[in-house]
């Protein structure tokens, strides 16, 4: 497999492309106006203590508060041992045994804001470098669940254990660590420890609202998260990042520095790799399969959902098997947009119903599958009898769609618009409402084409009823500008 990251840079917009055998994985936006906050460390004050929802707002200098729930609220002492001599953790205690209106409290954003919901808080610290994670305010030393090889799991844990020493700090090791030496971790530690000396320093003498610690910009963290042997090449269109990434890849990745380059070419970067295309798609309802058959994507507030259709694929056996085998590709082509699209939360395919119980595993282990190579956890669950698919994804960020895009103003973000024989009506009852208020010898309507054409053909006489209904005459005026929901009635 050969994997690629393409860097695009321009004065007020990053970009970051994933490509693994020619085709786009993940893309990653960040904009100047819009920074995210993940993983930015602020000092806050409580500014309202919620016992009913056991949770309370912070405010850190954002447009809107942030919401701190009591699970994420730090406690010294919270694991206990159970029945069974296993660690346990303790309830969570009632959040005003936590926090207190007017409290000053540093914190971590976990969540960037989404839709209408403030951003979401922990104090449980971390800053990840690029093999380790550093927990300040922990003793815990882990592993990645992601790293399986329980030879390597130990040798990592016993390199981490015999370099901190007698530090009190806590540490979790990346999945990027797996396979690599003692000195490249140890590099690490030292790292970390001199940053958190430093913002240490800083919190005490930090005013609320002010942020402590900010990460990386994108183009050095996406080489910190995505950066692996796979990776052949990092291709960047800006000479100025590439001296950021160099300088970050020399310091920390010296073995893999002499696969970033930089792409002078006069087309863009992205245009070359087909990911503008690719990105156009994904912003689409419809997702094509090479068999014929397609997934409708459908992106709510309460969650994602994935419906799959056979199409114009009609296979070559018999039902079940045409079934099995469009699921197959459509589990492929799911795992891979929600990956794209950057979608999170609650997320329900709706696969074809199959009756082969073998076929329905083999379904949910393709899916697993093709999602072992995101850097988001998911969790699936058995498919249903009607054949659904529950799964979760972590979301910390905004979706592709909902970063690049905004509600219709035509539809108001329905996706439907009223038909031209609503609207008309809409407009006779209004005309009606209009007369009983108001005196006026004539009335003109403005609307669009569409909908003036059909009134004056299809209702003409409709229209001449309502005049001598009225008294008055109406006029019509059709307006290139309107949208088709859009009408005005004039007193003349």
């Amino acid at each position: 497999m050969t994997e690629e990251i393409l860097i695009n840079v321009t004065p007020r917009e990053t970009r970051v492309a994933l490509v693994e055998n020619g085709m786009l994985q993940e893309v990653h936006i960040e904009r100047a106006s819009r920074r995210g906050y993940v993983g930015n460390i602020y000092k806050g004050r409580v500014s309202r203590v919620m016992p009913g929802m056991q949770a309370a707002f912070v405010e850190i200098g954002l447009d809107r508060a942030a919401f701190l729930h009591a699970s994420d609220i730090m406690r010294p002492n919270a694991i206990l041992v159970g029945e069974n001599g296993e660690a346990a953790p303790t309830p969570t205690p009632p959040i005003n045994e936590l926090v207190r209106d007017g409290q000053e409290i540093v914190v971590q954003v976990v969540k960037d804001p989404l839709g209408t919901k403030g951003a979401r808080l922990t104090t449980h610290l971390s800053i990840p470098s690029r093999y380790l994670v550093l927990l300040p305010y922990s003793t815990v030393l882990g592993v990645s669940v992601r790293i399986e090889d329980e030879t390597e799991r130990m040798r990592l844990k016993e390199i981490l254990a015999e370099a901190i020493g007698e530090n009190p700090l806590g540490y979790i090791v990346r999945t990027n660590a797996e396979g690599h030496s003692r000195d490249a971790l140890v590099e690490d530690i030292n790292y970390l420890r001199k940053l958190w000396t430093t913002l240490h320093g800083r919190l005490n003498g930090a005013k609320v609202g002010s942020r402590i610690y900010e990460d990386l910009p994108l183009a050095v963290r996406a080489l910190r998260d995505l950066m692996r042997p796979s990776i052949e090449k990092v291709r960047v269109d800006s000479r100025e990042t590439l001296e950021l990434v160099v300088e970050f890849t020399v310091q920390f990745m010296p073995d893999l520095a002499d696969r970033v380059e930089h792409y002078p070419g006069e087309r863009p970067v992205f245009d070359l790799y087909g990911v503008e295309d690719e990105i156009q798609r994904a912003l689409k309802k419809e997702v094509p399969l090479k068999s014929g058959g397609y997934l409708v994507v459908d992106q709510t507030e309460a969650m994602t959902t994935i419906d799959v259709n056979t199409g114009s694929y009609l296979g070559t056996r018999n039902l079940e098997e045409t079934v099995y085998r469009t699921n197959l590709e459509a589990a492929q082509a799911a795992a891979r947009h929600l990956r794209l699209r950057n979608l999170g939360g609650i997320i329900i395919i709706d696969f074809i119903d199959m009756v082969d119980e073998e076929h329905k595993r083999q379904v949910i282990r393709q899916l697993e599958k093709s999602l072992a190579r995101d850097h988001a956890k998911s969790t699936v669950y058995e498919m249903s009898p009607l054949g659904l698919v529950e799964m979760t994804r972590k979301r910390t960020t905004e979706s592709l769609e909902r970063q690049l895009c905004e509600a219709c103003p035509a539809c108001s973000g329905r996706g439907t618009i009223k038909t031209a024989e609503t609207v008309t009506y809409e407009i006779f009852r209004e005309i009606t409402r209009a007369v009983r208020q108001f005196d006026a010898e004539k009335l003109l309507v403005l609307a669009t084409p569409d909908v003036v054409s059909r009134i004056l053909d299809e209702d003409s006489v409709a229209v001449a009823e309502l005049e001598e209904f009225i008294g008055k005459t109406i006029r019509f005026q059709p307006e290139e500008h309107y949208s088709q929901e859009q009408f005005d009635v004039v007193l003349l």
